[in-house]
């Protein structure tokens, strides 16, 4: 069973120790994800295995199947659980059509997305917005005055839309700008950072972590398992793919973000600790995340019960420093994927 966990200091809110990620539920075959999708008959079963075990924070997105996800997560929860029992999550900004303003963080869009989240999701509020990546984050659009976003996300705090606020991968010093911003102003600060961190990317180490934990911001890394690398299903390289994700459209998105010469050597020594403990690999990689005090509620993906299984059970797993060490020995600097494009 979960244990619950304050999400950072900057808040009283109280989440699962795991936040249920749900990009690949929706609607089979429709956005990025659309290949190895699965539909709602095949996601209740997961749901309701998440929250038997203690799972009741869920981390969804506009972009995710645009639109189709959230329309499945908050026709599950709703069927499943009473609105106080849950911790719903949504992103905005990514592109959602091909106009002008459907994507970006103008005030604009940040209204009318938020307004499009709760009608998909048939809630009347979200317990957390996360913005999907910096208002001058993703490639193409309109670098939107940071006051104009933080006002705007503030305005739908204040009418009930939305009760916390959260980030999503960006330079520390954007962060710090936009949190400062916001206290200067009186606005909605954020409580939570979902950046990239796993493993076999460890950049974060370097900055916006110490700023998180200096400031009391939780951090929730996304890809904890580094989209598979970390559970074995890709050995040695990026074309031995074992699963439908690892040998369908998702590879060459996983190649463009893993791109250190030790990914694979970092990964085989996952593989090798995991058998000295008769664990999951899986379970090693989160157990090694887990035991970074800074780390609040990793967003892990499931398509099975089984793997929903041994992530809990890896919660209650403690490293002894040994191993730590020795799983964190291989690891170089790479560039950081924010200065070449977004991670």
């Amino acid at each position: 069973m979960l244990k619950t966990i304050q999400l950072g200091r900057q808040s009283g809110l109280r989440v699962s120790r795991l936040c249920l990620g749900t990009m690949n539920f929706g609607e089979p075959g429709r956005g990025h994800q659309g290949d190895w999708t699965l539909g709602p008959d095949e996601a209740r079963p997961l749901f309701k295995a998440a929250i038997d075990r203690g799972l009741f924070y869920f981390d969804t997105a506009d972009v995710y199947g645009l639109g189709a996800t959230e329309r499945v997560v908050g026709q599950l929860l709703r069927e499943l659980l009473p609105r106080d029992e849950y911790v719903i999550a949504t992103k905005i900004s990514m592109p959602m059509g091909k106009g002008a303003n459907q994507g970006g963080l103008s005030r604009k869009h940040v209204i009318e997305g938020v307004n499009a989240c709760l009608q998909r999701l048939g809630m009347d509020y979200i317990d957390q917005l996360v913005i999907h990546r910096h208002p001058h984050g993703v490639p193409g659009h309109v670098a939107v005055p940071i006051e104009e976003t933080l006002l705007a996300l503030h305005d739908l705090v204040r009418a009930g839309k939305i009760l916390y606020l959260g980030a999503s991968s960006m330079f520390a010093w954007q962060f710090a700008e936009m949190q400062l911003t916001a206290k200067m102003n009186g606005w909605t600060p954020f409580i939570s950072m979902q950046n990239h961190y796993n493993l076999v990317y460890r950049e974060e180490e370097r900055e916006m972590i110490p700023y998180c934990q200096s400031t009391g911001v939780a951090v929730m890394p996304w890809s904890p398992l580094a989209r598979g690398i970390l559970t074995g299903s890709y050995r040695g390289g990026f074309e031995s793919g074992s699963t439908q994700r690892s040998q369908g459209g998702d590879r060459l998105r996983t190649a463009s973000l893993y791109r250190g010469d030790a990914v694979f050597p970092i990964a085989e020594r996952v593989v090798e600790v995991a058998a000295r403990h008769g664990k999951t690999p899986a379970q090693i990689a989160l157990a090694w995340l887990l035991s970074k005090p800074f780390v609040t509620a990793p967003v892990v993906g499931i398509s099975r019960v089984e793997q929903l299984d041994q992530l809990v059970a890896a919660t209650e797993i403690t490293l002894p420093a040994e191993d730590i060490a020795y799983l964190e020995a291989l690891y170089r600097p790479v560039e950081n994927l924010l200065s070449i494009g977004y991670s």
